[in-house]
């Protein structure tokens, strides 16, 4: 089956819901319109489909290889990178200075939604490069935007994220990468790194790493670690390409999906480098990197989820089996059976919930850097902290849920690897994984951006969410407003209750043991949120009759449909939130163990 870029849902959401018309107001983006906005959506949807699309399923059956100290490619890798390097999309976001197209994040977000769901292995290779640009353009010197940034941002050299090592994963304050002055300004980096993605390959003559290592006064733990920058290949002063560096990839993993991604294990054997930014700094720059590739992945979670999706539904609607309960047909599509509808209207309500929930942090991004007021500004940024983990988490959960529910719709041609469904399950099951566990996002929702001035944040949220509620009892009576309405109020209940337990010392337990929950919560009643106001806009166009009025009557459906199937399960997450620290703490190995 064949991909088809979802341009007008994300013209939609981008409208409609996500907040682009405050964007275009700001006066920020002088080359931005709805026209221009347009134009790039279906260019990115075209090119996704005829030249990452295809490439696919070779990916996944060939994979990336590693030989004699090189990683090559996948088959056709290379040659539709350079083609997408060639058509500007590496440098969407970007500033004109560095050579980009200087548009709104958001924008961004949505083209390249549709190149994870054409070829999720694929996009994993720029999506880094893009985390990079952002750390050099935030905190990199003159020399190395002059040096690095324009060659990322053109796309002829790509970038990695440097992170984890073998004895510490996600504790990054166990790293022992070490970096040792040279005399000369530069520094030799030592030390043994894994699960680098895109960390070698032959797409492009450079790549570009940015390395936690610690420096030989460093105090211990995450306060001693320093950010580093160092090209696989010296780059003279006159940009042309010198000797290759002490690094090299030792292996590559072998994974359960996203074969064609290398995934590397590299050592870096007295590496010349360069520090970026501060000493002992290095956490927080990479933050800067983190949490754009934190989005990126919740964006690729809704990338993903939309292909298996658009699979599912071709199958449905030619697999026949049974009688129609609607039409009374002999071997109908099993598209008339109502619990494959069910699935497949569950899986595009959640699809659009989640385009809707990271596209919305977009904007928010775009406002926190761009809105009129400082005031506004620190506002905006709120939301975006608040917004993030749950863009990174729950998008990529439902990326595995729609993946999977994908396989159910095909019954037992989904686990059958020909039909192509099961390549979708694996291949998701690494974003909740990536860029931070889900487990921790939640953890960094309840730690630290719930928290944020008070919680106002989130009351500022649960605020507007009241607002659209009080709009949205002119569509419906009685269950959509009423569950969105419990929804709303479970929300504030588990927030109050997590702001209560975190200003007693002695409740962390509490609030670390409810984090999952409430970020599922939190998730579900946004993603609810967006697709009544979705269902606003739509109800809005029907009445001016702006539009096709059965695709807009689909929005109204669709957020009834959520509403019953998400919405109305909210208590089980609450009570979740409040089961407390003492219960986990009893659940003993002997408890568990059995």
């Amino acid at each position: 089956m064949t991909y088809r870029a979802p341009v007008r849902d994300l013209t939609f959401t981008l409208e409609a819901v996500a907040g682009m018309v405050d964007v275009a107001a700001t006066g920020a983006f002088t080359d931005y319109d709805a026209e221009v906005a347009q134009a790039i959506l279906e260019a990115a949807g075209q090119f996704s489909e005829e030249v990452l699309a295809p490439l696919n399923r070779v990916g996944d059956q060939k994979g990336s290889t590693y030989a004699n100290g090189a990683v090559t490619a996948a088959p056709g890798f290379p040659d539709a990178y350079r083609q997408f390097a060639a058509g500007g999309w590496t440098g969407l976001s970007s500033s004109v200075e560095a050579g980009g197209q200087g548009l709104p994040k958001a924008i961004e977000l949505a083209a390249y939604e549709t190149v994870h769901a054409a070829n999720m292995a694929f996009g994993l290779c720029p999506m880094l490069s893009l985390a990079a640009i952002e750390a050099l353009e935030q905190v990199g010197t003159e020399d190395q935007k002059a040096k690095y940034l324009t060659k990322l941002v053109s796309g002829e050299w790509t970038g990695a994220m440097v992170l984890t090592e073998p004895g510490a994963g996600s504790d990054l304050g166990a790293l022992s990468a070490t970096a040792t002055p040279n005399g000369d300004g530069t520094y030799a980096l030592n030390g043994q790194k894994i699960f680098i993605t895109w960390g070698d390959h032959d797409a492009t003559d450079n790549i570009v790493h940015l390395v936690l290592a610690r420096l030989p006064d460093a105090p211990p733990g995450p306060k001693g670690i320093s950010l580093f920058l160092t090209p696989k290949f010296a780059v003279k002063d006159d940009g042309s390409l010198g000797d290759r560096n002490a690094f090299r990839p030792v292996g590559v993993e072998h994974k359960l999906g996203i074969h064609a991604s290398p995934t590397c294990v590299m050592s870096y054997e007295g590496a010349t480098a360069e520090l970026v930014g501060q000493p002992n700094q290095g956490l927080a720059h990479m933050f800067v990197m983190m949490n754009a590739a934190r989005l990126a992945v919740g964006v690729e979670g809704v990338g993903i989820a939309e292909r298996a999706y658009q699979h599912a539904l071709a199958y449905a609607l030619e697999r026949r089996q049974g009688r129609s309960i609607w039409t009374g047909e002999a071997s109908a599509p099993i598209f008339d059976h109502p619990d494959v509808r069910r699935m497949l209207g569950v899986m595009k309500a959640k699809i659009s919930a989640a385009r809707a929930i990271c596209l919305s942090t977009g904007v928010a991004a775009d406002l926190a850097r761009h809105a009129a007021t400082e005031a506004e500004r620190r506002k905006w940024k709120s939301r975006e902290d608040l917004f993030t983990p749950i863009a990174k988490a729950w998008s990529t959960d439902v990326g595995c849920e729609v993946a999977s529910l994908g396989v159910q719709v095909h019954g037992g041609m989904g686990f059958i690897e020909e039909t192509g469904a099961a390549q979708y399950y694996r291949d998701a099951r690494i974003a909740p994984i990536y860029e931070g566990t889900n487990g921790i996002q939640a953890m960094d929702l309840v730690g630290r951006k719930l928290s944020m001035e008070g919680g106002e944040a989130a009351k500022t949220l649960i605020s507007d969410m009241k607002a659209t509620l009080a709009d949205l009892s002119r569509l419906y009576a009685g269950k959509p407003v009423e569950r969105f309405a419990t929804a709303i109020e479970a929300v504030e209940d588990a927030t109050l209750w997590l702001l209560d337990r975190k200003a007693d010392p002695n409740a962390a337990a509490d609030v670390l043991a409810a984090a999952d929950a409430y970020l599922k919560l939190l998730g579900d009643v946004i993603g609810g949120w967006m697709l009544a106001k979705g269902a606003l806009a739509a109800k809005t166009r029907l009445d001016a009759g702006d539009g096709d009025p059965i695709w807009l009557q689909g929005k109204l459906d669709l957020y009834e449909l959520y509403a019953a199937n998400v919405l109305g399960h909210v208590s089980s997450r609450l009570a979740a939130v409040g089961q407390g620290g003492d219960l986990l703490k009893r659940m003993t190995v002997e408890a568990l163990a059995g």
